[in-house]
C-alpha cells in the first residue's frame, strides 16, 4: 500500500538525473511517499514513459528536459516549478558521471565533463533555488556525493575529488543557511549506469565486476534521501553513508 501524505506535508521535490539509477529510484519513491515529484534529465524519453507510469500509478509526477551543465538550462528547470507550484521545497541535486581512468591517460576532456556535472551542476542548482528558499526562509538541498568523496582510489581521482568537493560546498552551504537543511547522500558501490560510458574499459569492466559482488541496489540510496526529507523541519540530516554490508 502506498503511504499517502497529507497536502500540508505534500513536498515539491525537484530531482536532476531522474532518467535512471539513483534518480529514477528517488522519484519512484518520493512520489509513493506521496510528494510532487519534479523530475530532470536530457533523457526526455526515459522522463516522460516514468512521469506516464507514476500518473497512471495515481502518484504526482511531471519532467522537464535538464541539462545540469548548462546555467541557463537548470534555471529554467527551477523557474518552470516555481511557476506552476509557488515553491520549490526540496532539490535533489543527483545527475553525476564517473567515468574511470588513471590520471597518465590524460583523459583531460572527462575530467572536465565530471567537474562540469559532479561539481558545476550542483553549484548551479544550488545557486538556482536558494534565493527562494532564502525569502521563505525554508526549503531542503539534498546533494548525492558518494564514499568516493570519504577516500581516494586510483583511477578515481578527478572522481573523487569532485565528490569531496561536493561534501565541501554541502557544509558550507549548511552553516551559512540556518533555515535551509542541507544534506549530503553518499552512496558506496551501488548498480546504477555509471560505469556505463567513457573511461577506461578494463576499469569500468572491474568496478562492474565489484558491482555484481557488493553492489546495493539504487531504492536502498532513494530511501535514505527520503528519510533525511521526512524529519522535521527544524531537524537537519547532515550526512548519510550509505553501502554494501561486503563493502569494503
Amino acid at each position: 500500500m502506498n503511504r499517502i501524505t497529507p497536502s500540508a506535508t505534500r513536498k515539491i521535490v525537484l530531482v536532476t538525473g531522474a532518467s535512471g539509477g539513483i534518480g529514477e529510484a528517488t522519484a519512484r519513491h518520493l512520489a509513493a511517499e506521496g510528494h510532487h515529484v519534479v523530475l530532470g534529465a536530457r533523457r526526455t524519453d526515459r522522463l516522460d514513459a516514468l512521469v506516464t507510469e507514476l500518473t497512471e500509478a495515481g502518484h504526482r509526477a511531471e519532467s522537464a528536459q535538464l541539462d545540469v551543465t548548462d546555467r541557463a538550462s537548470v534555471e529554467a528547470f527551477v523557474s518552470g516549478a516555481l511557476e506552476r507550484h509557488g515553491r520549490v521545497d526540496v532539490l535533489v541535486n543527483n545527475a553525476g558521471i564517473m567515468p574511470l581512468s588513471f590520471m597518465e591517460e590524460l583523459r583531460v576532456d572527462e575530467w572536465d565533463q565530471m567537474i562540469d556535472v559532479n561539481l558545476r551542476g550542483v553549484l548551479y542548482g544550488i545557486a538556482a533555488v536558494l534565493p527562494t528558499m532564502g525569502e521563505r526562509r525554508s526549503g531542503h538541498i539534498i546533494n548525492v556525493a558518494s564514499t568516493g568523496g570519504h577516500r581516494v582510489d586510483p583511477t578515481g581521482v578527478v572522481y573523487c575529488a569532485t565528490k569531496f568537493a561536493v561534501r565541501a560546498v554541502s557544509d558550507g552551504l549548511r552553516q551559512e543557511t540556518p533555515d535551509i537543511r542541507v544534506t549530503v547522500v553518499s552512496p558506496g558501490l551501488t548498480k546504477t549506469e555509471l560505469t556505463h560510458s567513457g573511461g577506461n574499459a578494463a576499469q569500468q569492466d572491474a568496478v562492474r565486476s565489484a558491482l555484481d559482488a557488493v553492489g546495493i541496489d539504487s531504492s536502498a540510496i532513494a530511501r535514505a534521501i527520503g528519510y533525511a526529507i521526512a524529519q522535521p523541519d527544524d531537524v537537519n540530516v547532515n550526512e548519510v553513508v550509505v553501502q554494501g554490508t561486503a563493502q569494503l
